[in-house]
């Protein structure tokens, strides 16, 4: 939850009792959440505030529910006024019949029919990825690109290329030099090398054919 910025959390009658010990270490330090977090007696209480309830659940026969997917319910939410509760089952058992029948509408994920099994931490994100999509949420930094190298640089880059090649025997049988130089420089010029590339592959290269040279 604390990923996508969602901080409130509502328990009905938690398993283990509240607070719980275990669930302090397998936060990961989301602790505001469980700080925050309050526990109420029915699925009925926990909701009585909102006005937009969701249940997370397999979309069932002779539901006439509106159905929608994680994607629709985060744009409903954002634009309708009122709080809004997103209800999602315990781990083995999912949500009863009597608390998918509080909510307004269902929210399921599409998933493969031959493999529907989502666990609770599962659904949890995908519903919240979805929510965050329109907080402004702090992004991963990007780093900025380097401007590809002058035409000069990369010319001088494969014609080192050739000359160690040449040197070397590589460019064999002699009726297949041209083709062979045509895909060499194919490859080179693919990439979009940026000029600290060009000049680094440069320096392998000369301290290749330094080597190469005979010793006095």
């Amino acid at each position: 939850m604390l990923n996508f910025g969602l901080t409130e959390m509502r328990l009905v009658t938690p398993r283990d009792g509240w607070p719980n010990p275990s669930a302090g270490p397998a936060a990961s330090g989301a602790d505001i959440v469980l700080e925050q977090a309050k526990v109420y007696e029915s699925v009925a209480d926990a909701v009585a505030d909102c006005e937009h309830v969701y249940a997370t659940t397999v979309r069932k026969r002779g539901v006439t529910k509106p159905v929608v997917d994680p994607a629709q319910a985060a744009a409903e939410i954002h634009a309708a006024p009122g709080r809004s509760a997103i209800l999602f089952g315990a781990e083995r058992s999912g949500l009863a019949t009597e608390d998918v029948n509080l909510a307004r509408t269902i929210l399921t994920v599409p998933i493969n029919p031959q493999f529907g099994s989502l666990n609770l931490a599962q659904a949890v994100i995908l519903v919240a990825y979805e929510w965050s999509k329109a907080k402004d949420l702090a992004q991963p930094p990007r780093t900025e690109l380097l401007p590809p190298a002058p035409q000069e640089e990369l010319e001088g880059m494969i014609g080192h290329f050739e000359l160690l090649l040449a040197d070397s025997g590589y460019y064999y049988p002699p009726e297949r030099v041209a083709v062979t130089r045509l895909t060499l420089r194919n490859l080179l010029t693919k990439p979009g090398w940026t000029a600290q590339e060009v000049r680094t592959v440069r320096g392998v290269l000369s301290a290749i054919q330094g080597k190469k040279q005979p010793k006095g």
